[in-house]
């Protein structure tokens, strides 16, 4: 009895994630169509979901040409997510951040390569032990040169492992900055459990992947 309630329990769960990925309001986000967010003092911002913010903030931050990377949240049908509503999956919601660079520095290409090797790209609705619809990967693109851009790595990626990517595609609409606490987190808190042991691993991994596009110093 105790085994059916749980699988009861798990296929809600999952019910509720897909529900908030394949409703209609959702729909009209995947279709809209994208936002182009203007340079500001000659630096342009992407984003990206791949996972928990907290990782994704940390690699990016070792890159070459990116000035700043801001913890928020983004896809989703809903206005003002937080994060206790996003973590129900309900929102549509995905945690993202906004990367703000200097293209002549590094370009959005090289972001998007940054962004397919620092994940495991097959994962479905999530990143290593985070899991669900808030923590899915997507692609946020600004306009078609993007798209572009997104799709050919996209396919080429998929090619190469003979798999399908799990990564979506959608056109950006708006960022929402997550709460203040969770901003420089990997700064802040070096010795937090997650970040030793989630985070700093995952970074790692992605340097040695790509040592030639990050700073000196992180």
């Amino acid at each position: 009895m105790k085994k059916l309630i749980t699988l009861l329990f798990l296929a809600l769960v999952f019910s509720c994630h897909n529900q908030a990925q394949t409703n209609p309001k959702q729909d009209a986000i995947k279709n809209a169509k994208p936002v182009t967010v203007k340079l500001e003092n000659g630096k342009a911002k992407a984003y990206f979901a791949s996972g928990c913010f907290w990782c994704v903030e940390a690699v990016y931050e070792s890159v070459k040409g990116v000035d700043e990377v801001i913890n928020g949240y983004a896809g989703g049908h809903t206005k003002n997510p937080t994060y206790e509503k996003s973590n129900t999956g309900k929102t549509g919601h995905a945690e993202a951040v906004e990367v703000i660079y200097d293209p002549k520095v590094v370009s959005f290409k090289t972001l998007v390569d940054v962004y397919f090797a620092s994940q495991n790209p097959l994962q479905v609705n999530g990143q290593g032990p985070d899991k669900g619809s808030q923590y899915r990967s997507i692609l946020f693109y600004q306009d078609q040169t993007q798209k572009q851009i997104i799709d050919t790595k996209k396919a080429a990626l998929a090619k190469q492992l003979n798999a399908k990517i799990a990564a979506e595609v959608y056109p950006f609409q708006k960022f929402w900055i997550a709460e203040d606490y969770h901003q420089n987190y990997e700064k802040l808190h070096p010795e937090n459990r997650y970040i030793q042991g989630v985070s700093i691993p995952r970074l790692k991994k992605f340097q040695a992947k790509m040592p030639e596009v990050l700073k000196e110093k992180h």
